[in-house]
């Protein structure tokens, strides 16, 4: 997969929204110690810098370099490119060896992984007890009664050109296999629904609808989901290409502790 996210990093550091802050303060309450943290396929660091208001030092990792060139750097995060090939006893070194974890976090991310292997890796890495797993994602944007149909239509058009892990995005993650102990922000089977507010221009929109990796492999088999027939019809729908709108992503969460 980091090949996909390597070709649309600069699209994907631009156009993807921004987690509430008040997500990171409830996941913060959950644990007793605010010393380490843990930030898997950081990405751009979108998560890894809400996480570090409120720990004292957090690692960001992905298998993407491209994403990792665009991180933004924090005085309290530190970024490291682990490649598919990195072993998980060089995973825990690089962390900070076992039970050293406080939050472990992955942000629209945890469906591309190997779950057992990374099960195995979070279980060896949190404090225990205390430490707490998060992972989470969104799967739609509510617009208006208007455009929402159309980006219904569109999703459902350009589903074949998904890996099959997206699955679990559609589904909201319950059916995601998630081994921990629920901590109150949804439980395996039982994920957390959440909203995502933000302010969207129609330019905004577009990018982030091109920073899909259905969108990016399609393209490359030659189908253009977003032809110049497909962006007027959404622009109409909008409202125009000038009007700021008032969103909704729809998003779920699944937090957990390991059992003791």
């Amino acid at each position: 997969m980091a090949g996909q996210f390597d070709k649309q990093a600069d699209i994907y550091a631009d156009a993807r929204p921004n987690y509430p802050t008040e997500w990171y303060s409830k996941l913060a309450a959950l644990t007793p110690l605010h010393t380490f943290a843990w930030d898997v396929g950081t990405g751009n660091g979108q998560a890894a810098l809400g996480v570090a208001e409120h720990y004292e030092q957090v690692i960001g990792t992905d298998v993407s370099e491209a994403q990792l060139e665009r991180a933004t750097p924090h005085p309290r995060v530190r970024y490291f490119h682990t490649p598919l090939t990195t072993s998980d006893d060089e995973i825990i070194s690089l962390i900070g060896g076992e039970n050293s974890v406080d939050l472990i976090t992955v942000a629209q991310a945890v469906h591309w992984f190997d779950l057992p292997r990374f099960y195995s890796l979070v279980s060896r890495l949190l404090r225990k007890p205390g430490g707490v797993i998060a992972v989470w994602c969104y799967n739609g944007i509510t617009v208006s009664p208007t455009f929402d149909p159309l980006m219904k239509r569109f999703e459902d058009r350009a589903r074949p050109f998904y890996d099959e892990n997206i699955k679990y995005v559609f589904d909201g993650y319950r059916t995601l296999l998630f081994p921990f102990e629920g901590v109150g922000l949804g439980s395996e089977g039982s994920p957390l629904a959440l909203d995502i507010p933000k302010e969207l221009s129609f330019d905004k929109f577009l990018r982030m609808v091109g920073s899909w990796s259905a969108v990016i492999t399609a393209k490359s088999q030659g189908v253009d989901l977003l032809s110049e027939e497909v962006v007027k019809e959404f622009e109409s729908a909008w409202g125009g290409p000038k009007l700021v709108r008032s969103v909704c992503y729809n998003a779920f969460m699944l937090a957990g502790k390991v059992r003791i």
